[in-house]
């Protein structure tokens, strides 16, 4: 390959591929062949040709537009969306390594599924019809984060009249506005940055907001305040499980403001999510997940600095719709759905694991 058109032509037919294999993420490396990821398993496209550091530069050159594709080569990596007419979305980041370019992309589906669907527990609902509060979801890259968001958003749409605002960088799923006003703003396509979209929402009249990633001090600080003035706050985080997120939170503060925010966060706080993709018997993936909701019980703890007591409360607090990891976990088990030995890998406490199949 060595002309535009030519990569603009094998680009096309990788994305065809993605989607007739199912798969979940494109890779394109100097030195490899494309290798997709299906259920979790990297698999190379042995038929296509090795990929050269030109070939690389060339796929990125098509997959980006023209100002983002400048601002990548200075600032040497990119977050960025692509669309494949109305077949697929992706979103993309593109590196350098070894002085070539490497992309990943992720396929975004085209229809936001909903909560069942996705096999999440009812009592996510609960958090969809609150009118002010800060939910997270959580867990490691490519764990399904923004497609649960995706989902709780867009029950909201069908289910009544919001003003719903995203900053995203970049878009992913593209709602359409149905009972709602959605508006989708990108960092550096339609903002500068998280926090400078943030502030703006206050003079927005929005309901509900949904900010990408909580990324930097001044985002998380402006998130929380807006949770305590009468804003829906859904937001995502890179952390484990609910009580590294709060800590997570609070370490992110100078230590002179960190009992402020502790006070902040036990008022604002609604639940945390954390959620796992765990490979099925039968092919596939299935989540398994962990639910904290705040009360005053959890509010004191956060407040008191005993966060480390939050697992124990999550996981003696069923009744109240609670969902701890392990519980989950036990419960594919015993249905079937995933190995034990894919619980272990996946599970916080593997000895109370243990314990419990």
């Amino acid at each position: 390959m060595s002309t535009a058109a030519e990569y603009k032509k094998e680009l096309e037919d990788l994305v065809l591929t993605v989607i007739h294999e199912n798969a979940s993420d494109l890779h394109l490396v100097a030195g490899r062949h494309p290798t997709l990821r299906v259920a979790g398993e990297l698999i190379p496209l042995v038929k296509k040709a090795v990929l050269t550091e030109a070939d690389t530069l060339g796929l990125a050159g098509e997959l980006m537009e023209d100002h983002n594709y400048k601002l990548f080569l200075e600032s040497r990596e990119m977050d960025f969306s692509f669309s494949f007419g109305k077949e697929a979305r992706f979103r993309g980041n593109a590196f350098f390594q070894k002085g070539s370019v490497a992309v990943a992309l992720r396929l975004i589906p085209k229809q936001i599924k909903t909560l069942r669907e996705l096999s999440l527990p009812p009592v996510l609902e609960m958090f969809t019809r609150r009118k002010q509060g800060f939910f997270l979801v959580v867990g490691p890259v490519g764990q399904g984060k923004s497609t649960t968001l995706a989902s709780m958003v867009e029950m909201v749409n069908k289910e009544r009249a919001e003003n719903i605002i995203t900053i995203e960088d970049p878009i992913e799923y593209v709602f359409t506005p149905d009972r709602s006003i959605i508006s989708q703003r990108e960092v550096r396509s339609d903002t500068v940055d998280f926090h400078v979209a943030l502030k703006a929402v206050f003079r927005e009249d929005v309901d509900i907001i949904l900010i990408g990633e909580m990324r930097g001090l001044e985002t998380i600080s402006t998130a929380v305040t807006a949770a305590e003035t009468g804003h829906l706050v859904f937001s995502t985080l890179h952390t484990n499980n609910a009580a590294q997120t709060i800590d997570r939170i609070i370490d992110s503060f100078p230590p002179e403001q960190q009992d402020q925010i502790r006070v902040q966060l036990a008022g604002s706080l609604a639940g945390i999510f954390s959620q796992r993709l765990v490979p099925k018997i039968s092919g596939g993936l299935v989540p398994a997940y962990e639910l904290l909701i705040n009360n005053n019980a959890v509010a004191n703890l956060i407040r008191e600095r005993r966060t480390h007591e939050v697992p124990m409360v999550i996981e003696t607090s069923s009744e109240l719709g609670m969902i701890d990891m392990n519980r989950s976990l036990a419960e594919l088990v015993r249905n079937g759905e995933i190995t034990a030995e894919n619980a272990y890998l996946h599970s916080f406490n593997p000895r109370a694991l243990e314990r419990m199949l």
